[in-house]
């Protein structure tokens, strides 16, 4: 198996944060905009170095939707940024019709994703907002893995034409991927080569995914892992290529199981290549409040439940 490290933990919000800033020092046409959240976001490097390109909207999340699709008509590439609750769920009309339907250079950066939100409970838990996303047409939904992957998929973000769903997170998690890595929106990475089952995992999933890997490697089974940070457009070559090998298939998410990265690597091998899988999801429930770490465990988007799901799977083929 191949090994990776993680020197230190860090927050995805950190590595937006980050990025954001690199964008503005690159590109003057880069703007941001926050809902009463700059904070938390991690944008206030990016308002002390650039106070003329950085909107205070307050709670006001449709309205800030709306401003930034019209900033994109004088040639502004906007990063519109609040919690994914709100980002998604509370301004779906605006998204849709102002940003989607008008297929605006609109960047929505959505934060304190899924149940790893942790203590603010059920009402800001968003596990619905990848579905809600991905089924717009003109939308690229990307959910990067850790620091260093969030801050390339930021800057990627901003180099693509069209509207973007930027989605991370708010624990401190294993940054482990490289720091200066190229980021290609719609390209899978893959991570571990294997040939008796593939793990897809997205998001914070993934470090779980490759624990479970060693996991697995010392009962010997032989697991693939691979890193689906873009949601859609989904790498539908890499999923088949990989599925043909092993024939077997676990998908890991923080995310409802309907809607999120299960349901599209289901549709897909329906379509094209149908082999046993188990999803690794929350199972049609709302959170509640706690710990990311007690959550995970508790609704099981965890490393135990992934190497039960391979094992489940593997017998099914």
């Amino acid at each position: 198996m191949k090994k990776y490290i993680s020197k230190e933990n860090k927050d995805t919000r950190s590595g937006f944060g980050a990025g954001l800033l690199d964008l503005g020092k690159q590109n003057p046409n880069i703007v941001a905009l926050v809902a009463d959240l700059t904070g938390s976001l991690k944008m206030d490097a990016f308002a002390d170095e650039f106070p003329k390109r950085f909107f205070q909207v307050g709670i006001a999340e449709a309205n800030m939707m709306g401003i930034a699709a019209g900033m994109t008509i004088g040639g502004k590439i906007p990063f519109a940024g609040t919690f994914a609750n709100f980002a998604s769920g509370r301004t779906y009309d605006q998204i849709r019709q102002s940003i989607a339907y008008s297929n605006k250079n609109v960047k929505i950066a959505a934060s304190h994703a899924g149940l790893t939100l942790g203590e603010d409970g059920a009402t800001h838990q968003i596990l619905e907002d990848i579905g809600l996303m991905k089924m717009l047409p003109n939308m690229t939904v990307i959910n990067p893995a850790d620091y260093n992957q969030t801050k390339a998929a930021t800057i990627a973000a901003a180099k693509h034409v069209g509207p973007v769903y930027l989605r991370f997170g708010r624990p401190k998690v294993p940054n482990f991927t490289p720091e200066n890595q190229k980021f290609e929106i719609g390209k899978a990475i893959l991570m571990n080569e294997g040939t008796d089952v593939t793990i897809f995992a997205t998001g914070h999933l993934l470090w779980k995914a490759l624990e479970a890997c060693q996991i697995l490697e010392d009962k010997g089974i032989s697991a693939e892992i691979i890193n689906i940070h873009t949601i859609k457009p989904l790498d539908q070559e890499a999923v088949l290529l990989s599925v043909a090998k092993t024939k077997a298939v676990v998908t890991a998410e923080d995310h409802m199981m309907n809607g999120g990265l299960g349901d599209s690597i289901a549709q897909l091998l329906a379509r094209k290549q149908p082999v046993p899988i188990e999803m690794v999801a929350v199972n049609d429930t709302f959170g509640e409040s706690g710990t990311a770490e007690e959550l995970m465990t508790k609704y099981g988007i965890n490393t135990e439940n992934i190497v039960l799901s391979a094992e489940k799977v593997i017998k099914r083929k």
